[in-house]
């Protein structure tokens, strides 16, 4: 079933009878991107023929940049035109120019624009440089357009962390119509590396109301990445509520969600399979089952009876295994036990069949991919001052420099020390570099708030970000031990690009081979995976991933020869049924990794606490019958 059929055509099987918006999941955001692109082509060239044209409304961010990418590819080569295509964009931030590079109108002429022939005069974008005095009645002359042309034939839409479709944050009614928004503090933190910091960005947006939306004849939602997964789930099986305005599009009568695997994982059908039809009661699928069933029942697994799988949903567990509850629940009790070791890299001289890690070789070589330069240690700081103490060579790479995330006031105030050390007469022959910090100071001055870092001053925050993760690193024990050594590769799509805009390029994954070729690591640790497909992380996974594919031509840990841990920074937690190696932290670990995490001046709140989630871990395992720790951290196989 194609796409644009799908929509509307809800609860086709049993498995999807909790979702009341109809939603397909692909295994990938290229191949969903590119039979939309396909999809929509075949829409364009049908209303051509007709002599009729057709009316689009496009969303910004980095989830439509996929299918953009796929419609230039048939402009391209297959000579897809777009002469009778009319276009309307969702939003824009309020009181960007139009050449700023976080502007809307900025983007989709990067993005789409310019490398396809919509007619000039056929693209429509709210316009955010409007007096306040007459905001109110631009956004009515764009309803109006909108109705001018015909109305929508399909709405492209994404999904924030909010639940949010255009900028409609929570409170947006269903009737709501283009206007000017507040945004959300949740949102502007999501696009604060985007502007360098979240002080730089805009307060206000112009957007399309969720009435506006609505009356679109079809509407696509797309979202990728495990951290669009529970506002996904929310807006798909929840209640109808102002609180997710795309939840609103329950009401529609021809929408549908268009989601990657990772944006899947909190749907009923994906995540508790057994409460919507049979399954295949495997040693993975029973674990899921009883950790579930411990958590919704607030039960340890060894207080679990008969009655509370029956009662449940899961009586077919037990039926298909002819046990006892019993015998079941210890079971998974001792596979949920053995994932915890305070041992992540093997301990030696032991019997390690239970252990998630192997014995030898010991020490082992450990690289740790770091794709911005923080990530480790919001990921993993205690395994890796952990793995240290050990005695493991342990060697953290930061595939990229982060730059971008660096503010403009670190720049400048090191540009300042320089100055005035200079000023100061600290030491002789400081000309060059009283040179270099007013050349810093003035590229500052001359971009302005919101413009481009010129080449120079990236380099500087690189540095600055260098240093942040050497002092980390340093507090982990590197400096206690003297062992491992910190690696800064600068993969190329970051030096070169922005967030939301990034793609990958064979000289990143060339330089990822040569790296694992030159550590011959036994055992490596790697984020990414579940990640957005456009962010750094993504894309140093991808990277990692087709490297090692080149070099060893399998997906995943090589048994008996080098282990491939899966460990989550910035993403959604690992769920306590996927966790495969759960590394306890005592009090002292928690705090050594939140004082390492305060070495870097550029992470939010939410990425300072990472050790909180550590905790929560902790207290999922503690509730699931294991032993009380002060927090965990967690890991999957790869």
């Amino acid at each position: 079933m194609s796409i644009l059929d799908a929509a509307g055509k809800k609860q086709l099987t049993q498995q999807e009878r909790f979702e009341k918006t109809r939603t397909l999941v692909y295994g990938s955001s290229a191949k969903a991107s590119t039979e939309l692109a396909s999809e929509v082509a075949a829409l364009i060239r049908s209303r051509k023929e007709e002599g009729k044209n057709v009316v689009l409304g496009l969303a910004t961010g980095s989830t439509p940049v996929p299918f953009y990418r796929a419609l230039i590819r048939l402009h391209k080569e297959e000579g897809l035109s777009f002469e009778n295509v009319i276009t309307f964009n969702l939003d824009e931030y309020y009181g960007l120019v139009r050449d700023h590079p976080e502007s809307y109108y900025r983007f989709m002429r990067d993005q789409l624009f310019d490398h396809v022939d919509v007619p000039e005069a056929n693209i429509n974008i709210p316009d955010g440089t409007v007096s306040l005095d007459t905001v109110y009645e631009s956004c009515l002359d764009y309803e109006k357009k909108i109705e001018d042309a015909g109305g929508l034939d399909l709405q492209i839409l994404g999904i924030g962390r909010t639940g949010h479709i255009g900028f409609n944050e929570p409170g947006s009614t269903e009737d709501s119509i283009t206007r000017m928004i507040t945004l959300d503090r949740v949102t502007r933190q999501d696009a604060a590396a985007d502007f360098m910091g979240v002080a730089n960005v805009p307060r206000s947006a112009i957007t399309m109301g969720v009435g506006t939306i609505l009356k679109a004849e079809r509407i696509v939602l797309m979202a990728w990445g495990g951290n669009k997964a529970e506002i996904v789930r929310d807006a798909v099986e929840g209640e109808i509520t102002d609180q997710i305005s795309a939840s609103f599009l329950q009401n529609h009568p021809n929408a549908t969600f268009l989601v990657d695997q990772a944006a899947s994982t909190r749907l009923t059908r994906v995540r508790y399979p057994w409460l919507v039809g049979s399954v295949d009661w495997d040693d993975s699928m029973t674990k899921r089952a009883v950790v579930w069933l411990s958590q919704k029942l607030e039960k340890p697994f060894l207080k679990l009876v008969d009655e509370d799988y029956n009662e449940a949903g899961a009586g077919e567990l037990l039926a298909s295994t002819s046990h006892e509850a019993y015998q079941v629940n210890i079971d998974v009790f001792n596979a949920v036990q053995h994932t915890i070791s305070g041992w992540p890299g093997g301990k030696p001289g032991v019997d390690d069949e239970n252990r998630p890690e192997r014995a030898e070789p010991n020490p082992k070589n450990v690289l740790v991919l770091s794709p911005e330069p923080s990530d480790a240690f919001i990921g993993m700081g205690g395994t890796i001052d952990r793995l240290i103490d050990q005695g493991h060579n342990v060697n953290i790479v930061c595939q990229t420099s982060g730059n971008l995330r660096v503010s403009d006031a670190a720049a400048h105030n090191f540009a300042s020390v320089v100055s005035e050390m200079a000023e100061t007469g600290i030491g002789e022959g400081w000309d060059a570099q009283a040179k270099y910090a007013g050349e810093i100071q003035q590229a500052l001055e001359d971009k302005g708030e919101f413009g481009v870092d010129p080449d120079l001053v990236r380099k500087l925050k690189g540095l600055i970000l260098r240093g942040e993760a050497r002092d980390a690193a340093s507090i982990c024990g590197y400096q206690r031990k003297k062992v491992g050594k910190v690696t800064f590769v600068d993969l190329p799509f970051y030096e070169t690009g922005r967030y939301r805009r990034f793609h990958l390029r064979q000289e990143d994954v060339d330089s990822m081979q040569a790296l694992l070729q030159s550590f011959s690591p036994d055992s490596v640790f790697a984020t990414g995976d579940a990640s957005d497909p456009s962010s750094p992380q993504a894309i140093c996974f991808a990277a990692f991933r087709q490297a090692w594919q080149k070099i060893y031509d399998c997906e995943g840990s090589r048994d008996g020869e080098c282990s491939v841990w899966l460990y989550r920074s910035r993403d959604q937690p690992l769920e306590s049924h996927e966790i495969e190696m759960a590394v306890p932290m005592s009090p002292d670990q928690a705090a050594i990794k939140s004082d390492a995490l305060r070495k870097f001046n550029s992470l939010s709140e939410q990425e300072y606490n990472a050790a909180q989630r550590n905790r929560d871990i902790a207290i999922s395992y503690d509730h699931l019958g294991m032993a009380q720790y002060e927090a965990i951290e967690a890991f999957r196989r790869w």
